[in-house]
């Protein structure tokens, strides 16, 4: 039996989604066919709300509602720190930590040939920027513990190796081949505090 045009477009894009499958999401349109209009319509209301609000702060590149987020604009947090992360989620899953209270800046990806993945070249040139600007004592790379994160750490270290920066990278308490954005307080608090400097290349 075949099913409505509307009900396949939908379960094409909600296959879409992470860990997703197409099982998984004809369970979800039909979870959604069987509530309330009014539920629905506010569903869809949120997704629109969100994709025509939100947008990446120009100075870090997390995710914020206005041009610069709430962590570059608060004169609390501490300006000798600058956490390099990968993402977005990985950002705020830094932060709804409660572990960290310097700055962030999001790469917005990661070096992977495999998957013809590269880190954008002006999220380096900002990054090199900020630096600059903000004089930081350290920069710590929140970089998820895989080869492709390991590739990514000694990309940033060369772009900033003109940089008198210490480079440190999280270190015990995240598995290897996990996601910071799965990781919990703890977790992200060991591996924090047991940060290591990387070594800098002799010329």
């Amino acid at each position: 039996m075949g099913v409505p045009d509307s009900i396949d477009r939908l379960i094409s894009l909600w296959s879409k989604f992470p860990g997703v499958g197409e099982k998984t999401a004809r369970r979800m349109v039909f979870f959604m066919l069987g509530q309330d209009p009014e539920w629905a319509r506010s569903f869809a209301r949120a997704v629109s709300e969100m994709r025509e609000q939100v947008r990446s702060c120009v100075e870090c590149g997390n995710i914020t509602t206005e041009d610069v987020c709430s962590v570059c604009s608060d004169p609390r947090r501490d300006r000798r720190k600058i956490c390099v992360v990968e993402t977005q989620e990985d950002c705020v899953a830094m932060e709804q930590s409660g572990v960290y209270e310097g700055l962030y800046h999001v790469l917005g990806g990661r070096c992977s040939p495999l998957e013809d993945q590269e880190i954008p070249k002006a999220s380096v040139e900002n990054l090199r920027r900020r630096i600059t600007a903000i004089s930081p004592d350290e920069v710590i790379l929140a970089l998820n513990p895989r080869v492709e994160g390991d590739m990514t750490a000694f990309m940033i270290q060369e772009s900033l190796s003109e940089f008198d920066v210490r480079i440190s990278r999280l270190s015990y308490g995240l598995p290897v081949g996990g996601s910071i954005g799965y990781a919990d307080r703890m977790t992200l608090h060991m591996a924090l505090e047991s940060r290591r400097e990387m070594e800098r290349e002799e010329d």
